[in-house]
């Protein structure tokens, strides 16, 4: 049986990279964006600035926007120490893609890579300019070094978890390559990348990365379908050898791009509690845009719960960047 030594969930946002006196480069894409999520409707940006009731300009003042970020730091800072103190010796990576790899063609719903690489490729000087205009270029290396790198995979760790998936009545897709899209390789996405980037340092042991298609429509996992993943990841890991020491990863979350810190301590409650019952009860449609990413956290909890493990909260942060109150609230947290 494996012995998993470390666990933990940790938000990807771009403004985990991006200075704070930058943040105004995200919130000019916000008020471009006609589709703004939030709790369970869409809205151009004066529309979700007049639902939420409150304009958020006091979150603004670049002191404050600097006390959170490098509150971000410290907590990314502090998972990676206690990554690093695990000793790990394989890894699994729960997370997602959005349009980066997967496109119209072929969506996922769960997907097991058993690749022997996993390549981090640097977009190209065309696709650093799109990203540019949505104000995301200046976090790329968050998520990939300026070079690219290549990962080790796990293909026999991955291929043991496809069969006990499998058993357990998941029907899992495996990929042994990552897809290319028009002829051009695009690598690991930014979910996985942030971890083995700001986590691994770019130096991670051998590693599953599964692919759980939380947000793209229509064929999103529901909520007690992500509960009843993690208990099946469980048991999938204790089916793997003895010799293997298994760090798992929870990428992405909480709320954004509209921040709802109500919801976002909500949920951390439950998680908190190992409380699958209250987890299951948030609406569906509140999880709609890339709050989505809070639904990677829900097998983690679920697994979590079979080794009776309780979720210690490293820190929380509402990062804010707009009068409409969208951002991102930053989570980090590991399971003892």
């Amino acid at each position: 049986m494996a012995r998993v030594v470390g666990a933990f969930g940790v938000s990807h946002g771009p403004l985990l990279t991006t200075p704070p006196e930058e943040w105004q480069q995200r919130a000019a894409y916000d008020r471009r964006n006609p589709r703004h999520a939030y709790r369970g409707a869409y809205y151009d940006f004066p529309a979700l600035l007049q639902a939420r009731g409150k304009d958020f300009t006091d979150q603004l003042g670049l002191d404050l926007k600097t006390k959170r970020y490098n509150a971000c730091q410290a907590a990314v800072a502090e998972v990676a120490k206690r990554y690093a103190a695990c000793g790990a010796n394989a890894a699994i990576i729960l997370g997602n893609d959005q349009r980066e790899i997967f496109k119209d063609d072929f969506t996922p719903a769960f997907l097991v890579y058993a690749g022997k690489e996993i390549q981090n490729i640097h977009p190209d000087e065309e696709e650093t300019e799109r990203l540019g205009t949505m104000g995301l270029a200046v976090a790329l290396p968050g998520h990939v070094p300026p070079g690219g790198a290549v990962y080790p995979g796990a293909p026999k760790m991955a291929e043991a978890i496809v069969d006990a998936l499998m058993d357990r009545e998941f029907d899992v897709a495996v990929s042994y390559e990552l897809p290319e899209y028009k002829g051009h390789a695009h690598g690991i996405p930014h979910a996985f990348g942030f971890i083995f980037r700001r986590i691994m340092n770019d130096a991670p042991p051998p590693t599953v990365p599964i692919f759980m298609n939380v947000g793209e429509a229509r064929n999103q996992p529901r909520l007690p379908r992500m509960i009843k993943f993690g208990h099946a990841i469980k048991e999938a890991i204790d089916a793997l050898p003895d010799d293997l020491n298994v760090a798992i990863f929870s990428s992405g979350g909480f709320t954004h791009f509209t921040i709802d810190e109500e919801f976002d301590h909500a949920v951390m409650a439950a998680m908190k509690q190992g409380d699958e019952d209250a987890l299951l009860k948030f609406p569906e449609s509140w999880f709609w845009g890339n709050t989505c990413e809070t639904k990677s956290w829900y097998p983690m909890v679920a697994a979590m719960n079979d080794y009776g493990r309780k979720m210690d909260i490293i820190d929380y942060v509402p990062c804010y960047r707009s009068e409409a109150g969208t951002g991102q609230g930053m989570i980090f947290a590991s399971w003892n």
